[in-house]
């Protein structure tokens, strides 16, 4: 479908209809919510948290303009759980969620529960929960991981796709719901991009901006791992032997069509050849291995680029169109991703980089512009956040906790110190092994249970968690300590190990029940 034709179509269906009464605007009591949500990205990958890798002014706007928290974190460092637990406010062993099993749409969701106290919700791009959403007057979602190019959509009426690159694609319907939105009506939209996820594929514009820009090494990109665990080491997510042809972006031989071309793609190259100065020239060892690390990071960063740009688009509109002041505006990420952190990439691991969320939010009037904020949130406290700022009272079976007291700058005297995580899918994708973990303001300690190993670090000495402490005999009062808080909070959460030794089968296939046998390219529509 042709993309101007396909906002016109939208235009038309989601317009609000002529004979509603313009009634008041009533979201300066209760504001506007936009939720900008990416996949994969990093916080360190943002300029406002010190990146050196990129510039990303238009997130940057956000915190500058209002809030930047530098303890936000994951409960299960995998997309289709934080997704859940961001929707449901509970950790993956309640919502059911705890790999990449479908998503029991008919529970509560903070959606749902906005949409019933009169906001107009919508939902566009990732969802990857595999079950159609709800709670939602509007919505178009990729099916499973979706595309970068030419993405198709599933919408309540089938499937359509869309010609265009998926980052502007999903900002132009974002906008285009906002445009045509009740005017009665405060908004919960939730805009989130595919990008920056494997296999990090960016537009030309943006690869030119990046194509032969050198990125510098992480300090921890050639850990030895000394002292940690057997589980680091048997991992298979290395950018130096893990990353494959198709990441790197490698042309496979003419004849190589069908099956053969994509297993040449999905192998993992030892030696690669390019062309430097008119020359040919073949990389091995080292050399080979900084030129993966180049070409990992400039496609990332290239992707990451593209959704700044866009989310100043939107920033922009809502600054064209008076809506600015009565906005709540958050950018976040699922998780956080390792970008050559301990020579990895991906997620999973509870390591700060994977276990660290970006989370920045700008609410005029209500946050103090600039603003830092050094408390523990967690993403199952976004769901009561968006409750709390919509005037609601947060759902009694939800863990997390509101932060509004937070982004007025308040102190809560009782506000957590400590948060739990947990990670199900062994060995799993990578050959990432199951662990849970307990992380203070000062230390974490991680336990891989399968193996029974553990790993201890002093996080204010040893930031980069180089130093696995736990077997040194001066820390034997703080381990009894933090396995005593470890174990508080896995009782006080109601974590049973329903999901320790067996996890819900795979279920993940983004096809949402109405979409199934529609046919390509059929007209969207509202959603109720």
């Amino acid at each position: 479908m042709n993309h101007r034709l396909l906002l016109f179509a939208l235009t038309i269906l989601l317009a609000v209809h002529p004979g509603l009464p313009a009634a008041e605007n009533r979201t300066a009591h209760r504001p506007n919510i936009l939720f900008i949500m990416t996949d994969d990205h990093a916080a360190h990958a943002m300029s406002c948290y010190g990146s050196v890798v990129n510039e990303t002014p238009n997130m940057d706007r956000i915190a500058r303009e209002g809030m930047r928290f530098d303890r936000c974190f994951v409960v299960n460092s995998i997309c289709t759980p934080s997704r859940a637990s961001i929707l449901t406010g509970k950790y993956s062993h309640i919502n059911g969620t705890p790999v990449f099993n479908r998503f029991d749409g008919s529970q509560p969701t903070v959606a749902k529960y906005l949409q019933a106290a009169g906001y107009h919700t919508g939902m566009f791009g990732k969802w990857h929960l595999g079950s159609d959403p709800t709670g939602f007057d509007q919505w178009m979602v990729l099916p499973g991981q979706g595309l970068y190019f030419d993405p198709a959509f599933l919408t309540p009426t089938g499937r359509i796709v869309i010609k265009g690159y998926a980052t502007d694609i999903i900002t132009d319907l974002a906008t285009n719901f906002l445009q045509n939105r009740p005017k009665d009506k405060p908004f919960f939209l939730m805009y989130h991009h595919k990008a920056p996820h494997r296999p990090w594929e960016p537009d030309a514009k943006h690869r030119a901006m990046f194509t032969n820009r050198f990125i510098p090494e992480p300090f921890t990109m050639r850990d030895d791992y000394a002292t940690r665990t057997d589980a680091l080491r048997e991992n298979k997510q290395t950018v130096f032997n893990d990353l494959t042809r198709r990441d790197l972006k490698l042309e496979p031989p003419a004849d190589l069509k069908g099956t053969n071309r994509m297993k040449w793609l999905n192998t993992k190259p030892t030696e690669v050849e390019i062309e430097v100065g008119g020359k040919k020239k073949t990389l091995t060892g080292e050399e080979l291995n900084k030129w993966k690390y180049q070409r990992y990071m400039q496609d990332y960063l290239a992707c990451v680029q593209s959704v700044d740009d866009n989310i100043g688009r939107v920033l922009d509109w809502l600054d064209t169109n008076g809506l600015r002041e009565d906005t709540v505006v958050i950018y976040t990420s699922d998780q956080g991703f390792f970008l050559g952190d301990h020579g990895l990439y991906d997620k999973r691991f509870m390591y700060e980089p994977s276990l660290k969320m970006p989370f920045v939010i700008r609410w005029p009037g209500v946050i103090k512009a600039g603003s830092i904020q050094g408390a523990m949130i967690i993403n199952t406290d976004f769901a009561p956040m968006f409750m709390d700022i919509a005037g609601l009272k947060a759902a009694k079976d939800m863990q997390g906790h509101s932060i509004l007291p937070l982004l007025k700058g308040e102190h809560p005297r009782n506000w957590r110190t400590s948060m739990y995580y947990r990670y199900y899918h062994d060995p799993g994708d990578h050959d990432t092994r199951a662990h849970y973990g307990v992380r203070t303001l000062t230390h974490k300690l991680i336990h891989y249970w399968k193996k029974d190993q553990w790993e201890l670090f002093d996080l204010a000495n040893d930031p980069n968690e180089l130093r696995n402490i736990y077997d040194d005999p001066a820390q034997k009062k703080l381990v009894a300590q933090l396995k005593k808080e470890l174990y508080r909070l896995k009782k006080n959460l109601k974590d049973n190990d329903e999901f320790a030794n067996e996890q819900p089968p795979n279920g993940v296939d983004g096809q949402a029940a109405g979409a199934r046998n529609a046919p390509t390219n059929a007209a969207p529509a509202a959603a109720k």
